[in-house]
């Protein structure tokens, strides 16, 4: 590992080249083509991805795949009227993490975020270096900067709330960030949007981990069946990722869709989802 390159990063930038490879080739890999194409021996491979999700390349690999999400859609499809009827709405479990909330106003959301102080902070995360945002009431922006750049992720997120006031913290996010990525502990968010966008991130907080569902659901399940163009909008401009998780949203045909921090970091999510939800089955 390079020295400068902490081990999140790390083994995000390993996974990132290992999709691509998985991408290019006309058949499964074995570990050995695998780990040879990405300069690795078999051993360090196979233990490097072992300890960071709990399952073999092989079987990772097969979460990597394009069709992955096609196959999460068949067979982890999650209806959002019975997540929230078995009471997921609220106060959602992601296996030891435990999600709250509150909502900005619209009033103060229309102010463009006019008297609110917002730190921020760069961090690591298994997907890669994450820009992490926070209010004194919860984290409140999280966007991925491995597909971006660190310029182009500031400027998208002050431009949401261009009238906050914004100090670089180093470190004091450190705690909060660290429990939200390792889903151990408690995290509170403060959701800031238009209602009708917020009513969308709630829904996607029902969405277990492991698990997908469709932008019409969304659409159902807040009870516009027809605005499924203004889901997927509401989706896209979703400003807490991993935390609501846009990128368990998928279009009704199984393809991936869009994800605004691109769409090797959706895929790079679910493929550690999916692989966690094998390892650790939630009871």
């Amino acid at each position: 590992m390079p020295q400068d390159m902490t081990p999140d990063r790390y083994h995000y930038q390993v996974m990132r080249r290992a999709l691509d490879e998985i991408d290019a080739a006309e058949a499964t890999l074995t570990l050995d083509d695998l780990a040879a194409r990405i300069g690795m021996s078999p051993a360090h491979f196979q233990r490097l991805f072992s300890a960071w999700v709990g399952v073999s390349p092989k079987r990772y690999q097969q979460y990597l795949a394009l069709g992955h999400a096609r196959a999460l859609l068949q067979a982890r499809f999650t209806t959002l009227e019975a997540a929230h009827a078995s009471g997921l709405s609220g106060t959602g479990r992601l296996y030891d993490l435990f999600l709250r909330w509150e909502a900005m106003s619209p009033g103060d959301y229309a102010r463009g975020g006019e008297g609110l102080a917002i730190r921020w902070d760069y961090v690591d995360s298994p997907f890669g270096e994450a820009l992490v945002m926070a209010t004194d009431k919860g984290i409140c922006g999280i966007a991925f900067t491995a597909e971006t750049t660190r310029d182009a992720a500031m400027a998208d997120m002050t431009s949401r709330w261009p009238n906050a006031t914004y100090t670089h913290t180093p470190g004091a996010l450190d705690v909060m960030s660290a429990a939200a990525f390792a889903q151990s502990g408690e995290a509170q968010l403060h959701l800031i949007g238009a209602p009708f966008q917020i009513k969308v991130w709630e829904a996607l907080m029902r969405v277990p981990s492991g698990h997908v569902t469709t932008y019409s659901e969304i659409a159902q399940a807040i009870g516009t069946p027809k605005a499924v163009r203004a889901v997927g909008t509401a989706v896209g401009r979703n400003p807490i990722s991993f935390l609501i998780p846009c990128h368990r949203a998928l279009r009704k045909s199984g393809g991936l869709g869009g994800y605004h921090w691109g769409l090797p970091v959706k895929r790079a999510i679910l493929a550690w989802e999916s692989a966690r939800e094998e390892a650790e089955p939630v009871a």
